[in-house]
């Protein structure tokens, strides 16, 4: 961006990056990785093309390149303005898609009514859906591996009075129902061990973190967890390599159901 940005005192200097790929790229090295980038890093961070500042704002109301030398535009990134679409529980399919396509997501008819659903879920929940929230979802529901086990539901309890206790039930490609139930030391834990149950297949938590999506009390949660096989059960492992490891990330407003998904 900085060769883009003074071309000039360059001598006309160029390189063949598509630049507006920036933001997404940038998301997509989130994902796989695990690490979140700082609100504060340069031109991906989340405050890059924030103004809370009452200067700031009178600025960019005015002119944009006076706080702006780079336009979100640049880097492919959407920002909702004051006239922008407010989702909320109310929003009809038409309202959702065009957003989606604002925010630069395409997905065919299938992909949007499983997101959909998902999407009036949170909504009953949440007076505002972010774009955030939305990105979450997305990212959750539609842009997956091939689904092999899916989420049925999952209730636990947890608290100061007795064991952490969970139940899940788990759906398999064929549609077959299967259900666990134990006990752990909360109730993540607890929910983990009934999926183990039910899947049947050793493994070991190498990492697990949760981030916040947006700010409140409701926001959305997005998990992200990595197994390994484990060398030391009795039966065989995930993987003939046992340093092979696997990562997945889920999301919901329940944190234990964004853990389980």
């Amino acid at each position: 961006m900085a060769i883009k940005c003074r071309r000039e005192l360059l001598g006309g200097l160029h390189t063949g990056i598509n630049s507006q790929h920036i933001t997404m790229t940038s998301k997509m090295v989130q994902e796989h990785s695990g690490l979140h980038v700082q609100p504060h890093k340069a031109i991906v961070g989340a405050n890059a093309f924030a103004h809370e500042s009452g200067i700031h704002q009178d600025g960019m109301l005015k002119f944009k390149g006076t706080y702006e030398i780079i336009s979100p535009d640049d880097i492919g990134l959407t920002r909702a303005n004051e006239f922008g679409i407010v989702l909320g529980k109310l929003s009809g399919r038409h309202a959702v898609r065009t957003k989606l396509v604002e925010l630069g997501y395409e997905i065919n008819d299938k992909e949007f009514e499983d997101f959909f659903k998902r999407y009036k879920e949170v909504a009953e929940k949440k007076k505002r859906v972010t774009d955030e929230d939305i990105e979450a979802l997305l990212s959750d529901e539609i842009f997956q591996p091939k689904v092999i086990w899916s989420l049925g539901d999952v209730q636990a309890t947890c608290g100061t009075l007795g064991l952490s206790t969970a139940t899940v039930k788990l759906i398999t490609i064929d549609g077959e129902e299967k259900i666990g139930c134990s006990v752990g030391t909360g109730p993540v834990d607890a929910a983990y061990k009934a999926v183990d149950q039910i899947i049947q297949i050793p493994t070991v938590l190498r990492e697990y973190s949760m981030t916040s999506v947006t700010e409140g009390i409701d926001a959305i949660a997005t998990t992200r967890v990595v197994i390994a096989g484990d060398v030391s059960a009795d039966k065989p492992a995930l993987t003939s390599n046992s340093n092979r490891s696997f990562s997945g990330s889920g999301a919901a407003m329940d944190v234990v159901v964004s853990s389980v998904r």
